[in-house]
């Protein structure tokens, strides 16, 4: 296994440093994905970007195109390198960090299947957020006809790259606040199993989410339903999945 990191960044330059300086302890090589920021941001990233230069690399949008779009930048870079895997970790200091290796151990036991990120909340995590996922994680076991996948939401995961390179080969993955969604479901559809990795979350010390409400609740919605029509199709394989 060769794993690197890739953080999605979006005018989050108060708290990508203490990001950074957490992952630097965990020895693996990262990739910024600076996705179209406001200049203070990305004259942050530029300057993280010189000072690390050892160990991380930085990616610049020109323009910003959502969440998944900068992950599959970062995806596209990181099969580029010839790295076998990649952990997806949000810039805002929601993830635990220190669970990294759990995540990894996870992988090297089961190479071939994303490791998906159970979020534990604290406190400090709104319930109409909690209720949210819980219908989206509805929508998701009914859409895999299984259980397999916990939380189709955390953007704290691990992904085989040979099986996203073969999805991103024949699908357009949603580009924002569907993405992590669209490719938990999809990566399943295909063939590549689920293991549950229960980590802490805590919301953005930096106070900062581009979670907006009505738009990507009525996104997230479409991506149910773009999901529900595939799943129809392949209903009978998915059946015969867990029949074996």
């Amino acid at each position: 296994m060769k794993v690197c990191v890739i953080v999605p960044v979006y005018n989050h330059e108060q708290a990508i440093s203490e990001v950074v300086a957490g992952l630097k302890g965990q020895g693996l090589f990262c990739l910024l994905v600076n996705d179209g920021s406001s200049e203070a941001c990305s004259n942050v990233l530029t300057a993280i970007a010189e000072q690390e230069a050892g160990w991380l690399a930085l990616i610049n949008r020109p323009e910003n195109g959502g969440k998944g779009a900068a992950v599959i930048d970062g995806f596209n870079e990181a099969i580029r390198l010839g790295f076998t895997h990649a952990l997806q970790i949000d810039a805002d200091g929601q993830h635990d960090i220190d669970d990294i290796p759990a995540f990894l151990a996870a992988s090297r036991r089961k190479p071939d299947a994303m490791i998906l990120g159970r979020p534990v909340f604290d406190d400090s995590a709104p319930k109409s957020r909690r209720y949210g996922r819980q219908f989206t994680n509805l929508w998701i076991a009914t859409n895999t006809l299984s259980l397999a996948i916990a939380d189709g939401m955390c953007g704290f995961r691990l992904y085989p790259l040979a099986a996203v390179a073969r999805l991103l080969e024949s699908t357009r993955i949603g580009r924002r606040m569907d993405f992590d969604i669209d490719i938990v479901v999809r990566l399943y559809w295909q063939g590549t199993d689920a293991v549950n990795v229960p980590t802490r979350v805590r919301y953005p010390y930096d106070g900062v989410s581009h979670f907006k409400l009505w738009r990507d609740n009525a996104m997230i919605s479409m991506i149910h339903a773009r999901l529900f029509l595939g799943m129809l199709v392949r209903f009978p394989q998915l059946l015969i999945r867990h029949w074996r």
